[in-house]
């Protein structure tokens, strides 16, 4: 299982974003995987997920079907995207 982050640097969000990364980390002592949707790799994930919106955590299988999407704000807890890592 696989989630990442999709969000964009230096945004309003950005620091919520952040403060979840750790928080997370810090409770579960897994880091989820971030991704910058205005970089090539980043530009082909959204559009092969259809992220349009930003900050999304999504959960991804081994075999790259998604499990769940959480887009925009306000963030899903800790505990619901803790199930998929």
């Amino acid at each position: 299982m696989r989630v990442v982050v999709a969000y964009k640097d230096e945004t309003d969000y950005t620091r919520t974003v952040l403060d979840y990364l750790r928080d997370f980390e810090h409770q579960t002592s897994h880091i989820l995987e971030t991704i910058d949707p205005d970089t090539v790799a980043g530009t082909q994930f959204c559009e092969t997920y259809d992220i349009v919106e930003y900050p999304t955590i999504i959960a991804i299988s081994d075999d790259s079907v998604m499990q769940n999407m959480w887009s925009g704000l306000p963030l899903p807890t800790i505990s619901e995207v803790s199930y998929y890592v």
